[in-house]
Order: C-alpha cells, then structure tokens, then sequence
C-alpha cells in the first residue's frame, strides 16, 4: 500500500474538512467521524491520516494581525453604508463589518442571539429582548434600549426608503428601557427572531442621520468609503465579543467581471473573491494555492417577466417562457454541475418547508404552443441582462438559441453592472433578477411575492396566497404551516411570472492562507459575516 501523507485531511472535500472539524469541536469520538464519513471501511491509515490532519488544523490557533483584500462581484455609486437600504451582498459585507442585530442565524440556519443576551415569548406575538451589557458603539457611547428602538421604528418611516419595510410593518409597538426591548407585533410569528438577524435589521445609534461614518458595534470601524470604489475598515479593539476580530485590517471592493476576480487572485492582489464561476476553478485549483467554499444556501438568477407591462401580460406568453427554459442544460453548460434543478419556487429543496411539486419540463412543443396562442411567434422580444445578475446573460442566450427553433427571437440587450439594480431590476418588461438566500420560508414569500411586497419582481398579485403567507406566520402546528406553505409555492409555480431554472451553489476562493472559512445558510462570503471570524496563518 502506498504510504499516505498527513495531506490526506487537506485533500478532503472542503465541506467533509468543515464536518471534521465542528465533529471534533462536539466531542465526536474517532469511530463516529469515520462512519459519517464514509471511511469507516476504508485502512486504518487512512482514517487516520484524516483525522490527525483534522486534529492539527483544528488545533490551529487564529492568529491576529495582517490585512487581507477582498473583491465581491457587485460595486457602484450607489454603495451605502445604512443598513435599513442594503439590498445587495457588497451591501451586506459592509454592514456586517460595522454593525451588529439583536440576532444572527447560525450555521443551522436557527436565530440566535447576539446583542440580545436573551430572547423571549410566550405567544409568539409579544417579544422581550434583553441587551447585553458593555457593549459600546465606535465612538465610545454605551448601547441601549433607545438605540434599538430608533433602528427598528426607521423600517416604518417612508420617508427612510427601509428595504425591509414591509417584514418591518407586523410591528405594531416597539418600546424599551435601560437594557430591555418589547416588541408587538400585529399578529404572531415564529420567525420574527429570524428577520432580526437579517442584514437589513442591524442596529445604529440613536439619532443617526449621516451613515457615511458608519458607526456601529461591529467587529470593524470604518477607516475609508469611497462607494463604487472601496472599503477600509481596522479592527475594532473594543470589540464586545470575545475572540474576534483577528485582522487588523480588510479592504473590500468590487469586480464585475469574473475573469478580473479570478486575475486578482492568481497575481495575489486579493486573498478572497467572492462568486467565481465554476469554469475558472481548474486554472485556480492547478496552481495549489487556493481552496474552494462552496455555499449551498439557496441563491437563484430568475428570468423575470412582468404582468403589468410587455408580453408578459399575457398568461400564454409567460408559459411559453417558462416551458423554454432548460434547466438540465443552464446546470451542466453554465455552472458544471455546481446548482440544483430547480422548479420556479423560490425554497430550496434544503428548507423543511420545500414543496415537492411536479416538475415543470423544458419542452419546445408545447413552448411554441404557448406562443402561438400569445400571437408572438415571429416578433422579436427585449430580453435585459447584465454581469450583474449571476450568468444572466448566459442563460439569455441558451433560451435565444431555443427560441429561433420555434420561430421566435429574443433580442438580448446586455446592460452594465453599475446601475443595473436601480435603472433595470424590476422595470424591464422582460429581464433578470438574483436573489440572495434567506433564513426562512417567510421570508422569501414574504420579501418577493405578497401582493404589496416592495420587491414583488413580476407584479404578481394573488389574495389567497397573501392569506396562506400571513396565516402560516401564526401557524404552530408543524403539518399544516407545511401544507399552507406548499400550497403557496404550487400558486407560485403555475401563476407568477418569475422563472427559477436553477439554485446556485456560490463559490467563493480564497488563499490557502486565509483561514476561518466557512459555509453559512444564509448566503456566500460566511452569510457575509466573514470579517469577524477569518484570520492569516502566513
């Protein structure tokens, strides 16, 4: 047998390493590791092997100090530091760089808390949060009970413009004092502590109008902000929670062309760059110097058309698009394997509340029947894509190619990255979204299809869906929240006109250096969060 290296643990794959380590962190003994792994069969040297690289890299101690440089896929003059108005994922890494919630979802995808020491309720309708003590902003000022309350009344002022305005408005009282918050809501809902801990929902102190300083809680302060530039943010030495952070100082800027993330990494410009497409992963892997985090959480580029305007006002036309799509192809061509079919309901199949609804084909005939009877066959359609939402132009032309088969053209307008969310997203008759994951099945129903929802991509409007989303809030009996949130999605399914062909396993890269990395439900980059925790052992 050949001899085995102590590379054995290295050389598994990066989510099998994450098990490994959190097993040994539980006090999982030898033999249990093993047999969840598969390895239980295998030599006693190879296990082994594992398992002593494991115990290693787990005993690695972060280390601090030293800077890293980190580019994401999306930058503009748009950039902005309030939380409340973050709607993209460099938003999101920004905020949580300078910022902290009552709670954050943990790697379980469960709420926990975080500047709330505990949380509390008795009917899921009235919530006690009760605030950690010694926790400071930057500039030195104690966080209370107003400083919460002034950050969560924001979301129901219009005139704040709040990007989570409408999960914001099932609160019907918000109170507090000293180190106590009370929150009741309109109507009960389980998942409120998980809203809390989105990127939207994080805390600033009270009063605060200019967010260019961007004073926080945070784990960073913030050193420079040019937007659609970059971000400097150091370390924050005052740093409520034990342990972090451990860099002394990250820079983070976007690239939107793929090809200048993967370039900035191989010349070891940056140490991370988020959202690399699974084609350059040869030419990063051969080189030995970088490792892979692949993130599963639900994240999905949609074909959106909208009801109210455009061809998409008539049901035949938006059938015809969805029976288009072909989805086994947009897998294997466009993301080599890293996504899951997916069915045009927006909960993964990894979330307990999936619905497991027929899936809906690709199929050119009845496409072209569809079409026919919108009267569009031979018209040509504006389809609106742009780098800036993952691979939509990609697929814009995967469905041109099927299309001329059956005598229709989609005439495909590539749009910049910069702008593309303010000027396009949503007012494109026929055009992309990209839409980041979320903790809970609420949420994503909640945020992108209620009839009122602020991002209600294709102006879809159904009132019996309204009541199965707002009636399965207060629902505590598991079976029928379930059957009320698969009804929901089968309504999404046949009636809405946004297309989900696939959901996107993200990829991250980083130096084998950058150490800390993990996968987090909540979305690429640890959930967005990666700051706090990642350290350099160089």
């Amino acid at each position: 047998m050949p001899k085995l290296s102590d590379s054995a643990f290295e050389a598994l794959p990066s989510g099998d390493r994450h098990f490994v380590l959190d097993a040994l962190r539980r006090g999982a003994q030898r033999r249990d590791i093993l047999k969840l792994l598969g390895l239980a069969g295998m030599s006693a040297a190879l296990g082994g092997s594992v398992l002593s690289g494991a115990t290693r890299a787990f005993a690695a101690e972060p280390k601090k100090g030293g800077s890293i440089r980190v580019a994401s896929y999306a930058a503009s003059s748009a950039d902005m530091l309030d939380p409340a108005k973050s709607s993209n994922a460099s938003d999101y890494v920004r905020c949580n760089f300078l910022y902290n919630g009552l709670t954050r979802i943990d790697e379980t995808g469960a709420p926990v808390p975080e500047l709330a020491e505990t949380v509390e309720t008795k009917d899921a309708k009235t919530w006690i949060f009760k605030l950690r003590k010694g926790v400071t902003f930057h500039d030195g000022k104690a966080l209370t009970a107003e400083d919460v309350v002034f950050s969560l009344k924001r979301h129901l002022d219009p005139a704040v413009g709040s990007k989570g305005a409408k999960l914001a408005a099932q609160m019907a009282e918000i109170s507090g004092s000293g180190q106590e918050v009370t929150i009741a809501l309109t109507g009960p809902n389980a998942d409120f502590p998980a809203i809390l801990g989105t990127s939207q929902f994080l805390i600033v102190p009270k009063g605060t109008e200019d967010f260019s300083k961007g004073i926080g809680t945070g784990p960073f302060k913030l050193a420079e902000f040019q937007p659609g530039v970059r971000t400097l943010v150091t370390r924050n030495d005052n740093y409520w929670r034990n342990g972090g952070p451990h860099l002394d100082q990250i820079e983070f800027f976007g690239l939107a062309d793929e090809q200048a993330r993967v370039n900035a990494l191989m010349s070891g410009d940056v140490q991370l760059a988020s959202t690399i497409n699974p084609r350059s992963l040869n030419v990063l892997e051969g080189s030995g110097g970088f490792e892979v985090l692949q993130t599963s959480a639900g994240n999905y580029t949609n074909l959106i058309l909208r009801l109210d305007d455009g061809p998409g006002k008539n049901p035949d036309f938006v059938l015809g698009m969805k029976y288009l799509m072909n989805r086994d192809l947009i897998r294997s061509a466009i993301y080599r394997g890293y996504a899951e079919i997916a069915n045009d309901q927006p909960i993964p199949a990894s979330n307990r509340f999936h619905a497991d609804l027929p899936q809906r084909p690709f199929d050119l005939d009845k496409a072209k029947f569809h079409f026919g009877k919108a009267g569009v066959l031979g018209q040509t359609i504006p389809v609106v894509a742009s780098p800036a939402a993952d691979n939509s132009v990609e697929i814009a032309t995967l469905m041109q190619q099927e299309a001329k088969k059956i005598g229709l053209t989609l005439d495909i307008q590539r749009v910049p990255s910069d702008g593309y969310w303010s000027n396009y997203w949503m007012k494109a008759p026929v055009g992309f979204g990209n839409i980041n994951p979320r903790p809970t099945a609420d949420l994503l129903l909640s945020l992108f299809y209620l009839s009122n929802a602020d991002w209600n991509e294709s102006r879809w409007k159904n009132e019996r869906f309204d009541q199965l989303v707002v009636g399965a809030r207060a629902e505590t009996d598991e079976a029928k929240r379930r059957q009320m949130y698969h009804d929901a999605q089968a309504l999404i399914q046949e009636e809405s006109g946004v297309i989900i062909p696939t959901f996107i396993s993200n990829i991250d890269v980083h130096a084998k250096t950058l150490k800390g990395l993990k996968p987090m439900p909540t979305g690429p980059l640890m959930g967005y969060a990666f700051g706090e925790h990642v350290w350099l052992d160089a």
